[in-house]
């Protein structure tokens, strides 16, 4: 195990994390809300340190990350435990237990990881899989490894890290997909067990950060995929973000304790696509869902098809340098 970052000792052997806004008091030989990290006798440990649940070489655009140098692959990893309890998770095996209940595959260093990375060629180094931010310790000691040998690195994440932690991360942490599962406060209290205005206010400081921000949303019938909810989240985007942050609308499948609603059908993932184009962003994605053209990247200016993706195949016909090989028009900055 190794000692957690951001605690403190508030005496007779408590501690309180300040790592994520679970803002967890815990007692002697007690766990996190997270499940990853436990207090012994006063002092905080990570449990879940390098011992990972899942390690495979991911298209980027799989995080999904469609903005961030299309066509590389990402080391990916991860762990057990996540800091919210979504009923609807599609992960939930790894996201809602401890490694003592799970067969974590693989005990690696940092070291090994940057190593596995540069041996197969990736890009970047992505945590993912579950919430990265409950092994943080693992996630800073690699980034900062991986920045050292021209690596990047991402995280594919549920937007609740506090503001110390992301910002001490935040020179070494280049993109990240963050899940904004809904505009609605009651959805988050109910279905994750979270807080809605902390997911805005984490989102908004890594577009203050400079960290290269994409978004997903899960369309989950009967949960949040009214065009009202739609709009009001497009609408929050637009206003606290800009028009330029890449959308995506993934497609539910029946899983955990929501496996008796059915998947999501196609004309609400495409109502919701339209929506968030009539509300002015640029770049809007469907995902876990065939239908034609809804991962294609095309120019907001002229309309050219900058980037055709088809089962994580990716070319850029349309692109030089990052702009439209038409009219010019800035599409990536990393390319």
């Amino acid at each position: 195990m190794k000692e957690a970052l951001f605690y403190k000792k508030t005496g007779s052997n408590k501690v309180k994390c300040g790592l994520c806004h679970q803002n967890c008091t815990i007692n002697d030989k007690a766990y996190g809300f997270c499940l990853a990290r436990i207090n012994e006798k006063g002092i905080l440990y990570s449990e879940v340190y390098g011992k990972l649940s899942a390690v495979n070489i991911d298209p980027i655009e799989k995080k999904p990350l469609y903005h961030f140098y299309p066509g590389t692959t990402a080391f990916s990893i991860g762990t057990c435990g996540c800091n919210f309890k979504c009923s609807f998770c599609q992960n939930y095996e790894i996201s809602q237990t401890s490694t003592k209940n799970y067969p974590y595959i693989a005990e690696m260093t940092p070291e090994q990881v940057v190593k596995q990375a540069i041996k197969n060629k990736c890009k970047s180094i992505a945590y993912t899989y579950n919430e990265p931010t409950i092994n943080y310790e693992f996630a800073i000691e690699t980034a900062e490894l991986a920045q050292k040998k021209g690596l990047k690195n991402v995280f594919v994440t549920n937007g609740y890290i506090k503001k110390k932690p992301l910002k001490k991360i935040s020179h070494c942490l280049d993109a990240a997909n963050i899940d904004l599962k809904s505009s609605s406060p009651e959805f988050y209290k109910k279905n994750c067990k979270a807080d809605l205005k902390k997911v805005f206010k984490t989102i908004k400081l890594y577009h203050e950060l400079k960290i290269h921000t994409e978004l997903t949303t899960l369309i989950i019938p009967g949960e949040n995929d009214a065009k009202k909810d739609i709009e009001k989240l497009c609408d929050w985007i637009v206003d606290n973000l800009g028009r330029n942050v890449p959308m995506h609308f993934s497609r539910f499948r029946q899983c955990y304790k929501m496996n008796n609603k059915k998947p999501t059908p196609a004309d609400k993932i495409l109502m919701a696509v339209q929506t968030a184009k009539d509300k002015g962003i640029k770049f809007v994605y469907a995902g876990n869902i065939s239908l034609d053209g809804l991962e294609n990247t095309y120019c907001p200016k002229c309309g050219n098809t900058a980037i055709v993706r088809k089962n994580y195949c990716t070319i850029m016909p349309g692109l030089r340098g990052g702009s439209c090989r038409e009219c010019g028009e800035k599409i990536l900055q990393y390319y």
